[in-house]
Protein backbone atom coordinates (compact mmCIF):
# COMPACT_ATOMS: atom_id res chain seq x y z
CA UNK A 1 0.00 0.00 0.00
CA UNK A 2 3.09 2.40 0.56
CA UNK A 3 3.95 2.02 -2.53
CA UNK A 4 0.76 2.97 -4.24
CA UNK A 5 1.10 5.98 -1.96
CA UNK A 6 3.18 8.00 -4.65
CA UNK A 7 1.40 6.41 -7.28
CA UNK A 8 -2.01 7.79 -6.25
CA UNK A 9 -0.86 11.21 -5.42
CA UNK A 10 0.41 11.45 -9.33
CA UNK A 11 -3.24 10.07 -10.26
CA UNK A 12 -5.03 12.79 -8.19
CA UNK A 13 -2.75 15.70 -10.09
CA UNK A 14 -3.08 14.39 -13.70
CA UNK A 15 -7.41 13.74 -12.85
CA UNK A 16 -7.18 17.89 -11.63
CA UNK A 17 -4.93 19.17 -13.97
CA UNK A 18 -7.41 17.57 -16.95
CA UNK A 19 -10.35 18.83 -15.66
CA UNK A 20 -9.09 22.08 -14.74
CA UNK A 21 -7.93 22.30 -18.53
CA UNK A 22 -11.72 20.95 -19.51
CA UNK A 23 -13.43 23.59 -17.54
CA UNK A 24 -10.70 26.32 -18.91
CA UNK A 25 -11.39 25.15 -22.69
CA UNK A 26 -15.22 25.43 -21.79
CA UNK A 27 -15.29 28.94 -20.38
CA UNK A 28 -12.71 30.06 -23.21
CA UNK A 29 -15.53 28.47 -26.00
CA UNK A 30 -18.32 30.15 -24.05
CA UNK A 31 -15.98 33.73 -24.16
CA UNK A 32 -15.39 32.93 -27.48
CA UNK A 33 -19.23 32.15 -28.54
CA UNK A 34 -20.43 35.45 -26.41
CA UNK A 35 -18.22 37.39 -28.13
CA UNK A 36 -18.83 36.22 -32.08
CA UNK A 37 -22.28 37.03 -30.67
CA UNK A 38 -21.92 40.47 -29.38
CA UNK A 39 -20.07 40.88 -32.64
CA UNK A 40 -22.43 40.01 -34.83
CA UNK A 41 -25.23 41.83 -32.94
CA UNK A 42 -23.20 44.88 -32.99
CA UNK A 43 -22.62 44.11 -37.00
CA UNK A 44 -25.99 44.34 -37.80
CA UNK A 45 -26.92 47.76 -36.08
CA UNK A 46 -25.28 49.19 -39.21
CA UNK A 47 -27.76 48.33 -42.48
CA UNK A 48 -25.87 49.42 -45.31
CA UNK A 49 -25.17 53.24 -46.83
CA UNK A 50 -28.15 55.22 -47.13
CA UNK A 51 -27.85 58.75 -47.92
CA UNK A 52 -25.44 61.05 -49.22
CA UNK A 53 -26.20 64.88 -48.72
CA UNK A 54 -25.96 67.94 -50.45
CA UNK A 55 -26.14 71.49 -49.18
CA UNK A 56 -27.83 73.83 -51.11
CA UNK A 57 -28.69 77.00 -51.26
CA UNK A 58 -31.91 77.18 -52.74
CA UNK A 59 -33.82 73.66 -52.08
CA UNK A 60 -36.60 74.70 -54.79
CA UNK A 61 -34.46 74.94 -57.52
CA UNK A 62 -31.97 71.83 -56.26
CA UNK A 63 -34.93 70.17 -56.57
CA UNK A 64 -35.89 70.92 -60.09
CA UNK A 65 -32.31 70.79 -61.34
CA UNK A 66 -32.12 67.02 -59.27
CA UNK A 67 -35.27 65.96 -60.74
CA UNK A 68 -33.99 66.49 -64.19
CA UNK A 69 -30.88 65.24 -63.35
CA UNK A 70 -31.79 62.21 -62.19
CA UNK A 71 -35.56 61.13 -63.99
CA UNK A 72 -37.61 61.42 -61.85
CA UNK A 73 -39.89 63.12 -58.45
CA UNK A 74 -38.18 62.91 -54.76
CA UNK A 75 -40.11 60.47 -52.45
CA UNK A 76 -39.69 63.17 -50.07
CA UNK A 77 -39.79 66.76 -50.36
CA UNK A 78 -40.28 69.64 -47.82
CA UNK A 79 -39.04 72.77 -47.08
CA UNK A 80 -36.34 71.66 -44.76
CA UNK A 81 -35.03 68.79 -47.00
CA UNK A 82 -35.79 66.57 -50.16
CA UNK A 83 -35.09 63.53 -50.33
CA UNK A 84 -34.46 61.00 -53.67
CA UNK A 85 -34.42 57.10 -53.74
CA UNK A 86 -31.28 56.80 -56.21
CA UNK A 87 -31.24 52.99 -57.00
CA UNK A 88 -31.61 51.75 -53.22
CA UNK A 89 -29.72 54.91 -51.49
CA UNK A 90 -31.29 58.24 -50.79
CA UNK A 91 -29.97 62.00 -52.74
CA UNK A 92 -30.53 64.25 -50.15
CA UNK A 93 -31.18 67.97 -50.32
CA UNK A 94 -30.28 70.44 -47.39
CA UNK A 95 -30.92 74.05 -47.15
CA UNK A 96 -29.07 74.79 -44.11
CA UNK A 97 -25.58 75.80 -45.80
CA UNK A 98 -24.81 78.00 -42.33
CA UNK A 99 -20.77 77.86 -41.94
CA UNK A 100 -20.19 76.08 -45.18
CA UNK A 101 -18.45 76.96 -48.16
CA UNK A 102 -19.81 75.67 -51.63
CA UNK A 103 -18.87 72.62 -52.83
CA UNK A 104 -17.54 69.31 -50.94
CA UNK A 105 -19.75 69.31 -48.03
CA UNK A 106 -20.81 66.01 -48.65
CA UNK A 107 -21.73 63.81 -45.58
CA UNK A 108 -22.32 59.94 -45.75
CA UNK A 109 -25.17 58.94 -43.17
CA UNK A 110 -25.36 54.93 -42.37
CA UNK A 111 -28.60 53.71 -41.99
CA UNK A 112 -29.37 52.59 -38.37
CA UNK A 113 -33.11 51.44 -36.71
CA UNK A 114 -32.05 53.08 -33.64
CA UNK A 115 -30.19 56.38 -33.67
CA UNK A 116 -29.74 56.32 -29.45
CA UNK A 117 -27.91 53.21 -29.56
CA UNK A 118 -25.78 53.81 -32.69
CA UNK A 119 -24.28 56.91 -31.29
CA UNK A 120 -24.09 55.43 -27.96
CA UNK A 121 -21.82 53.32 -29.49
CA UNK A 122 -20.22 55.61 -32.03
CA UNK A 123 -18.88 57.31 -28.44
CA UNK A 124 -17.79 54.53 -26.27
CA UNK A 125 -15.54 53.46 -29.17
CA UNK A 126 -13.87 56.57 -29.21
CA UNK A 127 -15.75 58.84 -32.06
CA UNK A 128 -16.58 62.58 -30.60
CA UNK A 129 -19.62 64.11 -30.90
CA UNK A 130 -19.60 66.36 -34.05
CA UNK A 131 -23.52 67.09 -34.52
CA UNK A 132 -25.95 65.69 -31.70
CA UNK A 133 -29.23 63.63 -32.74
CA UNK A 134 -31.37 65.54 -35.31
CA UNK A 135 -35.19 65.12 -35.73
CA UNK A 136 -35.36 66.85 -39.16
CA UNK A 137 -38.81 66.25 -39.58
CA UNK A 138 -40.98 63.14 -40.47
CA UNK A 139 -39.61 60.37 -38.38
CA UNK A 140 -35.98 61.42 -39.09
CA UNK A 141 -33.61 61.49 -37.04
CA UNK A 142 -29.82 61.98 -37.89
CA UNK A 143 -26.20 62.71 -36.18
CA UNK A 144 -22.93 62.76 -37.12
CA UNK A 145 -19.59 61.85 -35.13
CA UNK A 146 -15.88 62.47 -36.30
CA UNK A 147 -14.27 58.90 -36.12
CA UNK A 148 -10.70 58.48 -34.09
CA UNK A 149 -9.21 59.36 -37.73
CA UNK A 150 -10.96 62.96 -37.99
CA UNK A 151 -13.55 61.56 -40.78
CA UNK A 152 -17.16 62.63 -40.20
CA UNK A 153 -19.11 59.52 -39.93
CA UNK A 154 -23.13 59.98 -40.36
CA UNK A 155 -25.84 57.87 -39.11
CA UNK A 156 -29.60 58.02 -40.12
CA UNK A 157 -32.72 56.76 -39.05
CA UNK A 158 -35.17 57.10 -41.79
CA UNK A 159 -38.47 54.99 -41.55
CA UNK A 160 -39.72 56.11 -44.74
CA UNK A 161 -36.70 54.84 -47.04
CA UNK A 162 -36.49 51.58 -48.08
CA UNK A 163 -34.20 49.93 -50.27
CA UNK A 164 -35.50 48.69 -53.02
Amino acid sequence: MKNLQPFMIIIFFIFCFVVFNKQSSAQQSNKLNLTTQNNISESTMFKGLRTVKYHVDNIEEAKKWYSKVLGFEPYFAETYYVGFNVGGYELGLDPDTTGLMKGNNLVAYWGVENIESALKHLLELGAKENDDIQDVGGGIKLATVVDPFGNIFGIIENPHFKVK
